[in-house]
């Protein structure tokens, strides 16, 4: 028994040195990764035990800024600094540049739309505003079992100061869309991006990161796949309606 709470007390000991070294902090893999690599001995699963609430053990040394990452403490000032500045710095490309790659990547990477259109604006003239893109899924002639039209929207931000804006007008979108996405900056602020992932979660819509400082190379990342639900199909006609010569050509 002894030994065993030395391996515990040496492996936290590693855990707690590694993170004084690291000003970013360190993903629970990563510091697992790294406390092994000081002693190739220790267990994998008895670092896991060991360390997975490093923070509530060592409430003085180690935090979370956000889920899964660990930062040392005294690096806590200059982290909320960082993240601050994160939020303020809008990026320098227009959302606009990102709607139709979107577009393309519903229908043609993940294949969740058959037909995608970049729209945003105010096409549909009311303040409930209108999705940045918006697609249709619908059965293939080919298919044996063919389903019901499927209408998908869109919500895209580059600027990283927006996202509770956005999560808002996502939810709007889901009065008369089967599916919506939340598309964020892959470099907005972490903790807020992993209280967007709970949200989307719980609200069922997809949450998407990508590159907002190349709008020829996004790299469009799901981090939470939206859920299927009935939307209100007196809505879904109202707003179809307006561009149904585009979304139906």
């Amino acid at each position: 028994m002894a030994q065993s709470l030395g391996i515990v007390d040496r492996i936290k000991a590693a855990a707690l040195i590694e993170l004084d070294k690291c000003k970013e902090g360190l993903r629970f893999s990563e510091l697992v990764a790294k406390v092994k690599a000081t002693d190739p001995t220790f267990n994998s699963n008895t670092i896991n035990g060991s360390i997975w609430n490093l923070d509530t053990a060592y409430p003085d040394r180690v935090f979370k800024p956000s889920r899964g990452r660990f930062l040392s403490v005294k690096y806590k000032d200059e982290a909320n600094d960082l993240q601050s500045n994160e939020t303020a710095v809008g990026s320098p490309t227009n959302e606009e540049d990102f709607y139709e790659p979107f577009a393309d990547w519903l229908k043609n990477e993940i294949e969740d739309v058959t037909h995608a259109i970049p729209l945003g604006g105010n096409v549909f003239k009311d303040k409930w505003n209108t999705p940045d893109v918006i697609g249709k899924r619908e059965s293939r002639q080919s298919d044996i079992i063919k389903g019901t039209t499927e209408i998908v929207s869109a919500e895209i931000k580059t600027d990283p100061a927006q996202l509770i804006t956005a999560f808002g007008q996502a939810c709007a979108y889901k009065l008369f869309s089967h599916k919506v996405y939340l598309v964020v900056p892959s470099l907005s602020n972490e903790d807020e991006v992993s209280r967007l992932d709970s949200l989307c979660q719980i609200f069922g819509i997809g949450l998407v990161t990508f590159d907002a400082k190349k709008p020829d190379a996004p790299k469009f990342q799901i981090l939470v796949r939206p859920t299927k639900h009935e939307p209100d199909l007196f809505y879904t006609n109202k707003y179809i309606a307006k561009i149904e010569a585009l979304l139906f050509p």
